[in-house]
């Protein structure tokens, strides 16, 4: 175990990418391997990073099925899909893993002109109301703190504020479902592990 402020070696760095890749889940396990392949070709070249990528990767999976083991039933990982899930049902579009804000703005942008089509306007709650997203660093953070900061535009792309409905809305769903969020400088902070089962 690395003592946390301690400075890491190249390897150490890609165990834990190898780790943070498969506790996320957000990728298949073929695009898991290619991106900590191509890691360590970038931080180890001189490895066999194929090997190595496949060895840290099994170790991840392993440790991951037995820290499961001890996991409550419903976990907050749980709790979070269910919440994201009643979001999702009532028209805000919903981003797990997103690259970054280009990413989301474009898949709103799709979503939005698909919906515009069947004529019923987001204020009725059944059109598109806006976009929850969150990137994998933000999952990444999630998984060992236990706090995963979500971003939540409107459907204009303009970001929630204090005294919105969207935002108001979504709080109390994130509070259905027994987790704790706060609106914090332009993010959604939710108290919540990503435990995510294998």
């Amino acid at each position: 175990m690395v003592t946390r402020g301690a400075r890491r070696t190249p390897e150490e760095e890609l165990v834990d990418f190898a780790r943070l890749q498969v506790r996320a889940g957000l990728l298949s396990p073929e695009r898991q391997l290619a991106e900590v392949v191509e890691a360590t070709k970038a931080e180890m070249p001189e490895t066999d990073a194929p090997l190595m990528a496949r060895a840290w990767l099994a170790a991840a999976a392993k440790s991951l099925t037995a820290d499961a083991a001890g996991w409550p039933a419903i976990t907050d990982y749980d709790k979070l899909q269910a919440a994201l899930a009643e979001c999702s049902s009532h028209g805000v579009l919903v981003l797990q893993g997103v690259e970054d804000h280009w990413a989301a703005k474009e898949a709103l942008s799709s979503s939005s002109s698909s919906s515009s089509s069947s004529s019923v306007s987001s204020g009725s709650g059944e059109g598109l109301r806006g976009v929850i997203w969150f990137t994998h660093p933000d999952v990444w953070h999630a998984i060992d703190e236990g706090m995963l900061e979500v971003n939540l535009w409107h459907a204009s792309t303009a970001n929630a504020a204090p005294g919105d409905h969207l935002l108001e809305a979504v709080l109390s769903c994130f509070s259905r479902h027994g987790l704790s969020a706060k609106f914090d400088e332009g993010r959604i902070e939710v108290s919540a592990f990503w435990h995510r089962r294998p």
